[in-house]
């Protein structure tokens, strides 16, 4: 993926992928981006990954690289081994964080590792699911999930450009004060 320009199109990343490259259709929304272009059966540090190619709605450019483990696969051995190979590859983390679990947070524990190498920021996040997630749910975490469920994620975005809004504004900044408070 290191060979992917931001700014380019779908259409020349399936060129450039070929048999790799899948097209979604329709794209899956994310917001302020579009995948309509995925890369499957890719790994980071032996853990198998899928690969979303993030299109801006605006411009139909690449926006943001993010690979995702699959749900059913997101668990701590998981993360560990993907940040292993984070730290391999980039070094030691510019920030770390731990987002505790709160009403506020979805009940979600987190923990988030940035890197801010030349253009990119390299992001990795992992969330997990609480008990008290389930509250709502018609009967309770027996029933399966029915809110919220675990998230291995790596986003990797250009670093000029828009800046997105502070992923650790919920989370406990170790070696910083926390802007958002207590």
């Amino acid at each position: 993926m290191q060979q992917t320009h931001w700014g380019e199109s779908s259409n020349e990343l399936l060129h450039q992928f070929g048999a790799e490259a899948m097209r979604l259709r329709p794209a899956l929304d994310f917001g302020d981006t579009y995948a309509d272009v995925v890369l499957q059966g890719q790994t980071l540090g032996g853990v198998p990954i899928i690969a979303f190619f993030q299109m801006d709605k605006a411009t139909t450019g690449l926006k943001r690289i993010q690979l995702e483990r699959p749900r059913h696969g997101v668990n701590p051995p998981a993360y560990r081994a993907v940040v292993a190979a984070l730290h391999a590859a980039y070094g030691k983390p510019d920030e770390i964080c731990a987002v505790p679990v709160r009403p506020d947070g979805g009940y979600q524990a987190a923990g988030e590792e940035l890197w801010l190498r030349g253009d990119q920021v390299i992001t990795a996040i992992f969330r997990d699911t609480t008990l008290q997630a389930f509250e709502g749910c018609l009967f309770g975490p027996t029933a399966g999930p029915c809110g919220l469920t675990g998230q291995l994620l790596v986003r990797i975005d250009p670093a000029h450009g828009n800046p997105a809004p502070d992923p650790c504004s919920l989370e406990l900044h170790r070696g910083r004060p926390n802007p958002a408070g207590p």
